[in-house]
C-alpha cells in the first residue's frame, strides 16, 4: 500500500519569466518550468525521484519542517 505525503514547495518567478521551485524539506531539490503548471509538474517529478533515491539509499523518513512564506515591507 502506498501512502501519500505532502511537501511544501515554494514557487518563485525567475529572471526568464518562468518559475523556480524549491522544497525546503528536501535539501538541494530545485527545478524550474516555463509556466506555473509546467513548474508544478516538474516539482512533482523531482520530489518523486528524490524520495525514490532516499529509499534506495535506505534513508526512508523525511519529516516536513515548519515553514512559512511571508512578504515583508521595508521602508528604504
Amino acid at each position: 500500500m502506498r501512502k501519500e505525503k505532502n511537501f511544501t514547495a515554494f514557487f518563485e518567478k525567475n529572471e526568464l519569466k518562468g518559475y523556480t521551485v524549491t522544497v525546503p524539506t528536501l535539501p538541494g531539490l530545485v527545478t524550474e518550468g516555463r509556466t506555473f503548471e509546467e513548474a508544478r509538474v516538474m516539482a512533482y517529478d523531482a520530489v518523486k525521484c528524490y524520495i525514490q533515491g532516499l529509499k534506495k539509499s535506505e534513508r526512508r523518513e523525511v519529516k516536513e519542517n515548519e515553514a512559512g512564506s511571508f512578504q515583508i515591507a521595508v521602508a528604504i
